[in-house]
């Protein structure tokens, strides 16, 4: 395990890094753990996030979530560490690189281990990581939109690199949190998985302008 609440780790066996002071104007706290093997691009992830809305202090004043991330060790070796964290995770995000089959192979066990160890409604969300790296593609987008839908989660392909739907990932989580957080009779229900859908569409629409 790579991360302590409030704190963010880039390496394995390394000091986690502290995070930035949080914003007074948070309504939440969301804790969230980035999962999948070692090599999909996890630490990149995150580092992407918080160097990017999460330090500017944007992304907490317009949400209004704090977000706890925990950055994790995908070697089996650490599997055993992760588990102990899973029952505190609000939040999961699921990651393969699109590069690596094998990586891809993997999800189903992820799952498995997730329906085991986390909490039932859990937020759970599936990315397919290093999209900037078309040419190397090996798993193609229709396969993760396959997965996701067998197993009901919402799907996104990111790229730590450019920074694509990073943002729109974190963004989906919290708009799911606060929902459940406040959720009544008489507001209407949201969908995170139509929600990421309807970011999807929107992005393509406006690719084509």
């Amino acid at each position: 395990m790579t991360g302590t609440p409030g704190a963010a780790a880039t390496r394995d066996g390394e000091a986690p890094e502290r995070s930035p002071p949080c914003s007074p104007s948070f309504d939440l706290t969301g804790k969230v753990m980035l999962l999948g093997d070692s090599g999909v691009g996890k630490t990149c992830f995150l580092i992407r996030f918080k160097d990017g809305a999460f330090l500017s202090g944007a992304f907490i004043a317009t949400v209004g979530i704090d977000f706890r991330i925990w950055d994790t060790a995908g070697q089996e070796r650490f599997r055993s560490v992760t588990h102990a964290y899973y029952r505190d995770a609000q939040a999961l995000l699921l990651l393969y690189d699109i590069t690596s089959k094998s990586s891809f192979d993997s999800i189903r066990a992820w799952l498995t281990e997730i329906h085991e160890y986390a909490q039932r409604d859990v937020v759970i969300m599936l990315l397919g990581n290093k999209a900037d790296m078309s040419s190397e593609r090996v798993i193609r987008s229709e396969d993760g939109e396959t997965l996701a839908r067998e197993y009901g989660v919402p799907f996104l392909e990111t790229s730590a690199k450019t920074g694509m739907n990073v943002e729109l990932a974190f963004l989906a989580i919290a708009k799911e949190l606060k929902y459940r957080a406040g959720q009544q009779a008489n507001k209407p229900s949201f969908q995170i998985r139509d929600y990421v859908e309807s970011q999807k569409k929107r992005s393509s629409c406006c690719s084509f302008m």
